[in-house]
């Protein structure tokens, strides 16, 4: 896969994870119609994409370090793939939120967003991705600054990723929330509220396989 292929992949990623009720738009909506101001939708912005970026790259970074030891990179990718495909099956066959999210208040929106996200392996999905950018040709050993700046791009990589994945899930996701404030109200949310852990589950689990043969 080619790096426009894994840079479009983050960006649909974001667009999915904007659009599930999960990553907190249906709480927007609730802050806009509680204060029944149109800016009460967008104040949670903030907070809501300060908190899943948080989740992204709490899960990123880690493994941008390990791609610091190329000789490793395929182990390192391959296993990555594995535990995101792990946790997808996981997510299928264990459907429940877990409840501790539903004892934080909405006023915690930064909080709750990092820990739902987190819970729901957002940032896990994306490690196959982002260890695919991060792969480059192999490096003379005893090269230090040579390595020393593999590992700084890595870095920088993460935090992009984490960046342009958490702008496209705010665009989704805000834009959802605009729509059901604006047009569709809460007839909408009791009547057609979409649940998506079978869809994220199965996601997980094509994440994982695909990080496997990016991989070998």
């Amino acid at each position: 896969m080619n790096t426009g292929a894994l840079w479009l992949t983050i960006v649909a990623l974001g667009l999915y994870h904007g659009l599930n009720p999960a990553m907190g738009w249906p709480l927007a909506v609730a802050n806009g119609m509680s204060d029944r101001r149109a800016r009460s939708v967008f104040a949670t912005l903030l907070p809501l994409g300060g908190g899943h970026c948080l989740a992204i790259a709490v899960a990123l970074l880690p493994f941008a370090w390990l791609g610091w030891y190329m000789e490793w990179h395929r182990a390192i990718r391959i296993g990555a793939g594995l535990a995101v495909l792990l946790f997808g099956v996981f997510k299928l066959v264990h459907r429940r939120h877990p409840r501790m999210l539903a004892r934080i208040p909405p006023t915690r929106l930064a909080w709750w967003s990092f820990l739902m996200a987190t819970a729901h392996g957002a940032g896990l999905m994306l490690v196959p991705f982002m260890l695919g950018l991060c792969v480059a040709p192999a490096q003379e050993s005893g090269h230090g600054a040579a390595m020393a700046y593999l590992a700084q791009a890595n870095l920088g990589t993460a935090i992009l990723v984490a960046v342009v994945h958490t702008g496209t899930t705010l665009a989704a996701g805000m834009a959802m929330a605009w729509i059901v404030y604006r047009y569709l109200g809460l007839r909408f949310l009791r009547q057609a509220w979409l649940n998506l852990d079978v869809v994220w589950g199965a996601s997980m689990v094509l994440a994982g396989v695909a990080g496997i043969v990016l991989g070998m």
